[in-house]
Order: structure tokens, then sequence, then C-alpha cells
């Protein structure tokens, strides 16, 4: 469930309401509060297998800031103290001082950020801040603005006046050991997130959701590239199963490196039944050669394949590769007979069983190229 930060605000609520209570042993997560995100089925631009970092934080006192991004949940040793104090799998800025004793706390526009770079720029859908283990020592509130600058900007351009900032979240209560889960509405492509602790604190993860929106001109410099890629605008749209793992990550970049860095079923029991993942392209493309690996895969990779693809939402699928034997842990290579013009590809499991990544090697058409260079203008207006 989405928290609603609308009714922790009151000016007589208890500061403390949304803390959790101290650690009492056993399992750290047995009291962690959870949440149901419809915006989590979408790519994670703050990914660092897609190249997200945290290039710059004005505190991390206490835990470094490139904890943030790992894409583990974080854990917790009640016994793990360093020099500093505490050791905490997260983000955790020192505590923010008043000017003097008579005016001990911090003053309200008093803050903590850390930017990150997002390994995919895109339109954000949804971010989770993630305060784990984090229980009386995360923020009051948090805030995330956003910005958009081409190539590789050092931390000094980011900070600088000429970077505008566009805030996509205004400073919100937070639960603390939760995962606090926000909807964004800006229509707009981002590359960089700054995300702001009121005044100060900690947090575990931070998961940026949301629509990967390429540069045209560099995929037009490519020319034959990964048309289902994420990186290149591929988006997951359906799927029969996602039981172990999300589909998403068959058309990640990389090689997978490990069984659960891929896609992943359960056991299917029906007979005359299938599993499947549904995908569609950034744009409209002309595929040459398939990719299908199954690494790391060994006594649960799908038994056979096939592949069918249609051009348009609307348009008749046809077959790319027919039914097909795979071989576990293995790459495997397809050449199609022609030049095959699809906008979107599903990929069949029989009967069931994991893939690791798929690669659908082409260009895009005269129409798909144009059809993005029109997104990627009306996103960056």
């Amino acid at each position: 469930m989405t928290f609603d930060p609308s009714t922790q605000d009151a000016p007589d609520q208890d500061p403390h309401a949304n803390d959790a209570a101290p650690y009492g042993g056993g399992d750290p997560y047995a009291d962690y509060r959870a949440g149901d995100f419809p915006f989590t089925d979408l790519v994670d631009l703050a990914d660092r297998r897609l190249g997200a970092g945290v290039v710059a934080a004005n505190d991390e006192f206490f835990a470094e800031r490139e904890n943030l991004l790992v894409r583990e949940r974080a854990v917790f040793d009640p016994e793990h103290f360093g020099h500093k104090g505490k050791i905490m799998d997260g983000w955790e800025t020192r505590r923010r001082r008043g000017t003097d004793g008579e005016n001990p706390f911090p003053a309200p526009e008093d803050h903590d950020w850390a930017i990150v770079r997002l390994g995919a720029p895109g339109v954000i859908r949804g971010v989770i801040v993630d305060t784990a283990h984090f229980r009386g020592n995360y923020p009051q509130r948090v805030s995330l603005q956003a910005a958009s600058v081409e190539g590789s900007p050092s931390p000094e351009q980011l900070l600088s006046d000429d970077v505008k900032w566009e805030e996509i979240l205004p400073p919100t209560p937070v639960r603390g050991h939760a995962a606090n889960g926000f909807a964004i509405g800006a229509e707009r492509r981002f590359t960089h997130v700054r995300v702001c602790q009121h005044p100060d604190g900690g947090i575990a993860r931070l998961r940026v959701h949301g629509e990967v929106v390429p540069d045209p001109e560099w995929l037009d410099l490519l020319g034959t590239l990964d048309l289902i890629s994420v990186l290149n605008g591929g988006v997951y749209e359906d799927a029969s199963d996602k039981f172990y793992s999300s589909p998403t990550q068959i058309i990640l970049p990389g090689t997978s490196r490990k069984m659960d860095d891929g896609w992943e079923n359960r056991r299917r029991r029906v007979r005359g039944t299938n599993d499947w993942v549904r995908f569609r392209l950034a744009a409209q493309g002309a595929v040459r050669a398939v990719e299908i690996d199954t690494a790391y895969l060994k006594g649960n990779s799908a038994g056979w394949i096939s592949l069918q693809g249609r051009d348009g939402e609307d348009g008749d699928w046809f077959e790319l590769i027919p039914r097909t034997r795979l071989q576990p842990d293995t790459l495997h290579r397809f050449k199609l007979p022609a030049e095959a013009v699809v906008t979107h590809v599903r990929l069949d499991a029989f009967p069931d069983g994991g893939i690791a990544r798929m690669r659908l090697h082409g260009s895009l058409t005269e129409q798909g190229a144009a059809d993005l260079r029109d997104r990627y203008a009306r996103l960056n207006g």
C-alpha cells in the first residue's frame, strides 16, 4: 500500500509517530513496513547495472552515500560499530545543530543531499525511499529534485547555477524502517536526481523507477544496436509469470552473473500451457539476429523457446524463431532469414523455465528513428 503522508504533517502530530520500535532481536525485517507500488514493474533508472552512481553528497559521516544504490536489501548487525559509531547499511549523515544554545535545532530550511546520476535517462514514474533499519535516525521528511544535463558532468558542474533542478517530490514525511513509495508525475526526461533529507538522518536504499528515453542521435551513430535493451529504450510489458524475478532483467546490459539475474518462473503443472513474456522496442526496428542466453540456469532453463514479432499495437503476430530446443547455461545465436520489422516481440518458453538475457540486433527504421526523435524533443522541451 502506498504511504499517504497527508495525515502525518499536522502541527500537533507526534514527531515520533513514524518511528519503528527499537530492534528487539531476531529477524531484523520482522517489523519492516513494506509497500506494494504499481510502478516497481518499471525499470530502476538508478540501477548500478545500467551505469548509475552517487556522484556527490554534502555529508556521509556515519555511512557512505554509495550504499543508496546497492541492489541487495540492507543488512543489519546490531553489534557492528566503528570509530564513528553504529555501522549502517545506507547513507547516514551527522546530526545537524542550530546556531547556538538558545537555538539548538537546525533551521527549517536546513537539509542534507546526495546527487545520483541515472544509469539510463528517462521519465520518472515513481521512487522508493527505503529507510530499512533506520528506526529513530531516519529523516523527518525527504524531497527529490531532478535535472537534465547531457554528457558526463562533474559534481561541480551539477552544483553550478547553470543547472536547473526541478522539484518532483516536495518535502514529504517518511516512516522509519519502511519502504516509502511516491508516484511522480513530471513528464520530462531527466539524467540526474538529488535526494534531500530534512533536516538529516539516514536512508538505506533509493530506487527510481521509470521509462528509458534514449538519445536518438547516439543510437543513429551506433547503427546496429540491441533494439530491446533497457539502455536503448526497450520495455517489458507483460508476462505469464514473474514469481522469482522480474522479466525486465532479460533485457539488462551485460551478462548474467548468477541464477537470479534473469527471468525465472515457477514450475508449470498444467499441460498444454506455457510461459511467455512480451516486450516493446524503443521504436520500430528491423531485426536481423537474435541472441538468447541461459547463463547460470542449469537445471531450470527453458526447455524450448519460440519468438514472435508484430508491427504496431494492433499488428498481427508472426514467427521470428520457430520452437527451438535450448541448452542450459549457454548462449544461443539465431540469424533471421530476412529482416523483421517489429515494434513488439513475444518470447515463449515451453513449458516453463528461465532465460538470462535476450538481444535483438538490428537498426531503427526511418519511421522508428523519426518517432524516437519526436519523443526525445517533446520530453526535453
